[in-house]
């Protein structure tokens, strides 16, 4: 098992540093940037190796993408993913499915299909997919994306236009990481702004799950109808906060982070760390809403990745997360799961 390892102390460092930004309201961008240059200096660099894996890598006949966080349960890992017939490599026409590991994510078998699609007119009736899992009181959350047929489509079909095919998430929640999973009464528990200028008024999507101050954080990407076909370029990162798994959840104001297409956060030490993929970058924040560059110019980075987080598991532990995860790649007709791991 490989860890993140910042060299000692500097991770604290770190973290004061921006407190120290945040606290003093005279100081310019200028020296901002100044500060945010000095902890990349500091910082090791971050890199990435992969690994083929079986049960859920490359197979002839279903394609696998868009995989959850991973968590243990009793000695098992646990991973949820988005599954299609081949050749389809689209998460638009997925139903999700979930593996077990018994050794670090090496060699999984899976198990069955976890959530099938929604009924007939609901948000979530033509594909489910980019699962996500929080666990807390005993029982297993499951946050997802749906879409349902395109609006005014004669044959009830998914055309996925830049205008009116909107995605929303929605949650649902067993007693045991094999499931059944229920959705819940208030689905979809996340939907888009209905403000056109808004960075997430078309699309939100990719849950990713944060207990923090006794609050669930619930980051996720948004898309704004106003770029069109160039949207998913301009994806941003935000968070929307709840007492309860089940919500109701509260948008934070605006995003949080620029061009993050996948989303992927995990807590370090009282900080949360963000992997933003399209400008390649590794971003920090004391207080989970004001980042600051890390690292840029990232090489290799995972595609759509999940990381061990032990963070997710009951009881929401708050220790080091271990630097490994599932990822997908992604090829003409193919798209399949791989290990990773992240090294300095």
């Amino acid at each position: 098992m490989r860890y993140i390892n910042f060299q000692k102390g500097q991770f604290k460092i770190i973290i004061a540093i921006i407190i120290t930004v945040f606290s003093v309201g005279c100081k310019s961008k200028t020296t901002k940037k100044k500060n945010v240059e000095d902890i990349i200096t500091e910082t090791p660099s971050v890199k990435f190796t992969y690994q083929d894996i079986t049960g859920i890598g490359k197979d002839s006949l279903y394609n696998r993408r868009d995989n959850s966080d991973i968590i243990k349960v009793d000695g098992t890992y646990y991973v949820w993913y988005s599954r299609m017939d081949s050749p389809i490599t689209s998460g638009y026409w997925a139903t999700i499915w979930y593996a077990t590991s018994q050794d670090e994510g090496r060699t999984w078998e899976e198990q069955g299909m976890a959530l099938g699609l929604g009924a007939e007119g609901a948000f979530d009736s033509h594909s489910v997919f980019t699962p996500n899992i929080l666990v807390r009181n005993n029982k297993y959350y499951m946050y997802y994306t749906g879409v349902k047929p395109t609006p005014g489509n004669k044959n009830k079909v998914f055309e996925g236009n830049s205008t009116t095919d909107i995605t929303a998430i929605g949650l649902a929640v067993s007693d045991n990481p094999n499931g059944p999973f229920e959705r819940v009464e208030n689905n979809p528990v996340l939907e888009i702004s209905d403000v056109d200028s808004d960075f997430d008024s078309f699309r939100i999507d990719d849950a990713s799950l944060l207990v923090r101050d006794n609050k669930v954080w619930l980051f996720y990407k948004g898309r704004s109808i106003a770029d069109g076909k160039a949207g998913p370029s301009k994806t941003k990162m935000s968070v929307a906060y709840a007492n309860q798994p089940e919500g109701p959840f509260k948008k934070h104001d605006g995003p949080l982070l620029d061009k993050s297409h996948e989303v992927l956060i995990w807590g370090k030490d009282g900080g949360i760390v963000s992997l933003a993929s399209i400008n390649k970058t590794l971003n920090i924040s004391a207080d989970g809403e004001h980042f600051f560059v890390l690292q840029d110019s990232l090489k290799n980075i995972p595609k759509a990745p999940g990381l061990y987080r032990p963070h997710l598991e009951n009881g929401n532990p708050e220790i080091n997360v271990p630097g490994w995860g599932i990822a997908m790649i992604q090829k003409k007709g193919w798209a399949y799961l791989v290990r990773f791991e992240m090294n300095n």
